[in-house]
């Protein structure tokens, strides 16, 4: 298994990680079980607050297992503060992940209940780093929100996202994506939990400040199944849909999740 042959099938999928990633086995591995029963409501943490920039929105992306929107993140244009952070992070990217039917595709899960999907939007210390190359494995290196996803009615902020799907709908393949702000897709809500974890798929650092928003946002069945259409092969290679694309939870060892609420 190359590195860049890791994926979400038996013979390549998150029960194989391991073997190229022993990291995949440590103690503070993402997504995790979110059990509300056992947070702890933490009162010295503060309202998370973002503030991006719609002109750095710069391409879409199909990286073979979902596909990115891109943001321009030479400068403090869009960016999070506040939470659990005590420095700035910038925007760099958002995805989602989501599952082959309806009745799963979160990677976090909150009591054992699975949602349809899950939006990640990615920053990076800028505070302290140079660049995502240059944070992404240290400790403090990542903030995360991830934001989960229930069937629903369709969600209309949704659409400029997945209207652009079709302009990537192979490997590699990317087109402009320009003029959004991802602040849109958030709940209305940002009560949130929080704890430290680590990239969801390869290379699996433990360098994420994990925020899950409490409150779900809606997605309806015809948008899942856009996302389902896009293919994880290139062009001119048979057909492969990317099905699904989610980590199952890992264990807990011991961290703590806080809620700010």
């Amino acid at each position: 298994m190359a590195s860049s042959d890791w994926g979400y099938d038996d013979k390549n999928g998150p029960e194989q990680w391991g073997k190229l990633y022993p990291i995949a086995n440590g103690n503070k591995q993402s997504p995790i079980d979110i059990k509300t029963s056992e947070t702890k409501h933490d009162s010295s943490l503060k309202p998370i607050s973002v503030s991006y920039d719609p002109a750095t929105a710069k391409e879409i992306i199909n990286v073979g297992h979902s596909f990115h929107v891109n943001y321009e993140d030479n400068d403090n244009r869009s960016v999070l503060k506040g939470g659990p952070l005590s420095e700035s992070y910038r925007l760099c990217q958002f995805h989602f992940h989501w599952g082959s039917t309806n009745d799963y595709g979160s990677e976090h899960t909150v009591d054992g209940v699975k949602y349809s999907a899950e939006l990640h939007l990615v920053h990076w210390n800028s505070a302290k780093y140079s660049s995502f190359a240059e944070a992404v494995p240290q400790a403090d290196g990542l903030a995360i929100i991830g934001v989960l996803m229930k069937v629903d009615q369709a969600n209309p902020r949704l659409q400029k996202v997945l209207d652009a799907l079709n302009t990537v709908k192979t490997k590699n393949k990317r087109a402009p994506f320009t003029n959004f702000d991802p602040s849109t897709l958030l709940p209305s809500s940002l009560d949130y939990w929080t704890y430290s974890g680590s990239l969801t798929h390869p290379p699996l650092y433990e360098s994420i400040t994990w925020i899950i928003c409490k409150d779900p946002i809606s997605i309806s069945p015809e948008q899942l199944a856009q996302f389902r259409s896009l293919l994880s092969t290139v062009e001119g290679d048979k057909a492969v849909p990317i099905r699904h694309n989610n980590r199952p939870p890992q264990p807990l060892n011991g961290r703590i999740v806080r809620a700010s609420f």
